[in-house]
């Protein structure tokens, strides 16, 4: 009977060890910021150009980086708070539900103003066909 309990409580600190290092290991392999492209498509009417529609995931506090969109850039916050600050302007925090747009190459940095929750964003784009979405800068 003693041996048995020994043996549950063993294997409940080992389990209870691993679950931990498991945990920390997801955690530290996800990617800080993450687009999942959902369409690309020709804008009929409009030659040259395209619209992409992206969804964009931050992680608890991720940051963009400072960036800029060859064309224009339509955003809707679906989930979280989304912090944006423009070069030259005071930031500006935006929550789920609320719309953003970025005219062409402005520069900008994301962050998402949560370092508990993640964020997640409804990116539209409509750039010159074979634009980059996103133009980092230094």
């Amino acid at each position: 009977m003693k041996r048995t309990a020994v043996l549950i409580g063993f294997a409940f600190v080992v389990g209870t060890g691993m679950g931990m290092v498991a945990g920390q290991v997801l955690h530290a392999q996800q990617e800080p910021v993450k687009s999942t492209m959902l369409l690309t498509k020709d804008l009929s009417g409009i030659a040259g150009k395209e619209a992409r529609v992206a969804v964009i995931d931050l992680a608890p506090g991720a940051v963009t980086g400072k960036h800029f969109h060859p064309g224009h850039e339509f955003a809707y916050v679906l989930e979280g708070v989304l912090t944006l600050t423009v070069e030259g302007q005071v930031a500006v925090t935006y929550k789920a539900g609320e719309m953003i747009h970025q005219p062409p190459k402005q520069i900008h940095t994301g962050k998402n103003g949560s370092t508990t929750a993640p964020a997640k964003v409804l990116q539209f784009l409509i750039l010159d066909k074979g634009q980059p979405p996103a133009v980092p800068m230094k």
